[in-house]
């Protein structure tokens, strides 16, 4: 349950007509670890399982390689769901231990950090020594839009698709929240053991700095967008060793970072 129909008014040069639209779908999921609530996140319900792994993994709470075991604790009709995640206590992380427990809205991030500490992240600078095809980024996002069935139908949702160095697309998902969709592909991708082979993730609105930090945990050096770069998003792609490119529609795009 992706889209849902709704009735509205359109008005044409001021002429009211009765109209269904399909809207996409915004609900709330909220995640257990070991039976005890952790965080809310509103998502468009599908690929749950993903979204989970992923937010996990970004939030350094479970980087363990086997698939996390999560069970569906309840399922509402309106898309509202809680999932339980089980972990050895020897397996959690950082993140966990810091007991940061936040409501992520659709729209924003980094909603419910605690300290403006929580906004910065340490390691080893990517070493992007890949040479990037700027050529094929037209093809790319069309191919992109292409699998983009929930965006077909609604309008209303974002996208992020990850390529290998081959240009070939190993995850594409979609979710009203642009964060969301990230984590929805860095979670399949860990899921299916292929996150190593991202090469290149396009995502379908702006970025801001709280998907290059997905992309730098994920170790993703090549970040392009549809739409804007934020300023701090620019600035952590420099210091993190990822190349971001914005704006890039048709044949046109603007390198803000090149590693």
């Amino acid at each position: 349950m992706q889209t849902l129909n709704y009735e509205g008014l359109q008005l044409t040069n001021g002429v009211p007509q009765k109209v269904t639209d399909a809207l996409v779908v915004e609900a709330a999921l909220q995640i257990n670890i070991n039976a005890e609530p952790y965080t809310v996140v509103m998502r468009t319900p599908g690929d749950d399982f993903e979204l989970i792994r992923g937010l996990l993994y970004a939030e350094d709470i479970y980087k363990g390689n086997e698939n996390l075991a999560i069970e569906v604790v309840e399922k509402r009709e309106n898309g509202f769901s809680i999932l339980n995640a089980s972990i050895a206590k020897k397996q959690l992380g950082k993140g966990y231990l810091n007991k940061r427990t936040l409501l992520s809205v659709s729209s924003c991030g980094i909603c419910g950090k605690q300290k403006l500490e929580d906004i910065n992240y340490s390691g080893v600078k990517l070493a992007n020594n890949a040479i990037f095809d700027s050529t094929r980024l037209s093809a790319m996002f069309n191919e992109m839009k292409l699998k983009q069935e929930t965006f077909e139908i609604s309008g209303g949702s974002h996208a992020a698709a990850i390529f290998n160095k081959k240009y070939e697309i190993i995850s594409l998902k979609e979710d009203i929240g642009r964060h969301n969709a990230v984590d929805k592909v860095v979670g399949e991708l860990l899921n299916t053991e292929q996150l190593k082979e991202s090469f290149v993730m396009l995502v379908s609105g702006r970025v801001s700095y709280e998907i290059i930090s997905k992309a730098f945990i994920a170790k993703i050096p090549i970040v392009v967008a549809v739409s804007a770069c934020s300023t701090l998003a620019v600035d952590f792609a420099k210091e993190f060793g990822i190349c971001l490119i914005g704006f890039s529609r048709g044949n046109k795009a603007t390198i803000y970072s090149e590693k």
